[in-house]
């Protein structure tokens, strides 16, 4: 046991509330000798132990790092505010699970970011762990601080803070970056010179201080560009080209208290091209890319047998979409319901597969089924792309019933363009046919839970010039269907409209935002997306403070002709299928998936090279 492990365990853990998240040393963890490997690095999750264990992409590429003889792979999560206050006061930086190692020793400090109300736990967390928390400030001891993730294609409020944007896929970007970071370590190059060769050698990735941005007197941008010549004026997407090819773990790492979902996860299709026009994921991560059923059961089957967990989730972004759903589902069944081992879906799209997928979903328990409508009424879906229809999701219900499920939970989004009283109105008469569909088949009323959130605008969405509704009408919004719905077995839950607000200010943010989000930290403001932790008034007495109109990035529409922050981040879908898609939905136009129909020429398809290789060694003279 080393020093600081000792003296956390004997002074510190016993004084916190759940001490099983901070010690390490669950079964499947990986723990290497750091005077063994090239290349230390730490991944850090911005958000509590259970929240990002749960997350399936932080134990991919745990799993895959480690597989590499050259290289340590360390965890790290945000501490809980008890752990912090107590760090603090004994003067302990944060450290690694495994091996107790401060973070600030690592090579490489990587964030996880997935979400925009995480961003001043980065900064938390950069401070407890002695390293500056601003990227100028650091020096060439400290560790190279490198962000992927959800929020990685639109980078810029985090622009002050992170050295590093790895965009697109961890498993295509991740591996190539520790190879030319091995060759920099090795040739003892200067900090600006590692920064300067990694903007210039790999194509995915994005080194905000190698950029100048200019504006407008209006505020607008005006220009975004490389400061040196070398450093490419777009950054290019990481994709994963066969899923099958890619490593998926079989051993991953099993917590010791609850995590929010404690089950296997496998991803069966990556992608999803039916177009949704408000989501992000779909657009940016087109195409879709399947695994085999002979993969998705060895991978199970190995899980299984690694954690002996009772339930498996199947991941997708589209989970109907995935083309052998029937015979995947059929083999599930025949293996694991014998285990009393459940098989689950995160959500279900409505299509004329729904009325089957009650009966493949035969398994262990019965709880309920989850379905993103998103929309109440026929037209409005057709102006967000969501091809469904009334017919299709009753009829999907009517047999969940039937086949025993006794709940169903329904997502839906308010705010979205076009949108009427007549649309809100539409949700809770659908939430009561629902529940009147279940009298029927079972006679008595079927519990319906509601999840509403607001629309916010994303980038690299059609939806990206649009403005978001106001806080005023979400919460009209909000009343509204609390005083239609009446019925006892009808529950609501809204995702609070400050939050969403404060969400849609940094989703299509630029790096002006960055002293914002330093003033707030510095002020108290962590744990953003928590509601016993979230301080709106201090967030709107920030921006007041700094000068900045919060207003400007959230309540206008955006001219099509401007440069948005994001503008230098290519993902594939291209600015003319964006806005040909922003143009069909004013018109409430379909447009058709183009695994079924004409090629829609989003340009996803023919992303080219996402790495660009290097001959020889690395050095700057080459780049």
């Amino acid at each position: 046991m080393n020093s600081l492990r000792k003296y956390i365990v004997e002074n510190i853990l016993p004084k916190v509330e759940m001490p099983g998240q901070y010690i390490g040393k669950e079964c499947n963890v990986i723990v290497k000798n750091h005077s063994d490997v090239a290349v230390k690095i730490a991944l850090a999750f911005p958000d509590t132990y259970s929240i990002g264990m749960s997350h399936a992409g932080m134990q991919i590429l745990y799993g895959l790092l480690n597989d590499r003889k050259d290289t340590v792979c360390e965890r790290a999560f945000a501490p809980l505010t008890d752990m912090e206050a107590l760090l603090r006061a004994h003067k302990k930086p944060l450290f690694s699970l495994e091996t107790y190692t401060p973070l600030h020793e690592f090579d490489i400090l990587g964030f996880s970011v997935q979400y925009e109300l995480s961003y001043t736990n980065i900064l938390n967390m950069l401070d407890l762990s002695n390293i500056p928390v601003l990227s100028t400030a650091r020096g060439e001891e400290d560790p190279l601080v490198i962000a992927g993730g959800a929020i990685a294609i639109s980078p810029e409020p985090l622009a002050e803070f992170i050295d590093v944007f790895l965009v697109g896929d961890g498993e295509e970007s991740l591996p190539q970056f520790v190879e030319l970071f091995k060759e920099m370590k090795q040739q003892k190059l200067s900090r600006q010179e590692k920064l300067f060769l990694i903007s210039t050698k790999m194509r995915n990735a994005y080194v905000p201080s190698q950029y100048d941005v200019f504006y407008n007197s209006d505020n607008t941008i005006k220009e975004i560009r490389p400061k040196i010549p070398g450093v490419p004026s777009s950054v290019r997407s990481a994709a994963i080209e066969d899923l099958n090819a890619a490593y998926h773990p079989t051993k991953p790492v099993i917590p010791f208290v609850k995590i929010i979902h404690d089950r296997i996860s496998i991803e069966i299709m990556r992608g999803c091209t039916q177009g949704c026009r408000f989501c992000q994921a779909g657009m940016s991560k087109r195409p879709t890319r399947p695994r085999t059923v002979e993969n998705i059961l060895r991978l199970a089957e190995e899980s299984y047998a690694n954690t002996g967990y009772n339930e498996i989730s199947l991941m997708s972004l589209s989970v109907s979409d995935y083309p052998h759903l029937e015979q995947l589902m059929g083999k599930m069944n025949h293996v694991f319901a014998p285990r009393h081992v459940n098989i689950a879906f995160p959500s279900l799209r409505v299509n004329e597969q729904l009325a089957l997928l009650p009966s493949m979903l035969n398994t262990v328990r019965k709880s309920g089924l989850t379905i993103a409508l998103e929309a109440a009424k026929p037209s409005l879906r057709r102006v967000i792309n969501k091809n469904i229809t009334n017919e299709d999701f009753f009829r999907g219900i009517e047999e969940a019933f039937r086949q025993g499920w006794n709940a169903v939970k329904l997502y839906f989004m308010i705010g979205l363009p076009t949108e009427t009283d007549d649309d809100i109105e539409a949700i809770a008469a659908l939430a009561y046919d629902v529940s009147d569909v279940m009298k029927k088949v079972r006679g008595h009323y079927g519990q319906v839970n509601i999840s509403i959130a607001p629309f916010i605008p994303k980038a690299h969405t059609p939806y990206q010039w649009q403005p978001m509704v106001s806080m005023d009408r979400i919460k009209e919004i909000r009343e509204r269907l609390y005083q239609r719905i009446k019925r006892k077995n009808i529950r609501i839950k809204f995702h609070k409209a400050e939050r969403s607000i404060l969400e849609g200010i940094f989703a299509r943010g630029d790096r002006r935002l960055g002293k914002v989000i330093y003033t707030a930290w510095m002020h108290g403001c962590k744990f953003d997306a928590w509601e016993e932790h979230f301080q709106f008034e201090k967030w709107m007495d920030v921006f007041h403070r700094a000068g900045i109109d919060w207003h400007f990035y959230i309540h206008r529409t955006r001219e099509t002709d401007e440069i948005l922050p994001w503008e230098h981040i290519n993902c594939g879908v291209v600015r003319p299928f964006l806005l040909q898609e922003s143009e069909r939905s004013s018109r409430k136009e379909i447009t058709q998936d183009c695994r079924l129909d004409r090629c829609p020429e989003c340009g996803s398809c023919t992303r080219s090279q996402h790495f660009l290789p290097y001959a020889g060694k690395a050095s700057v003279q080459q780049a």
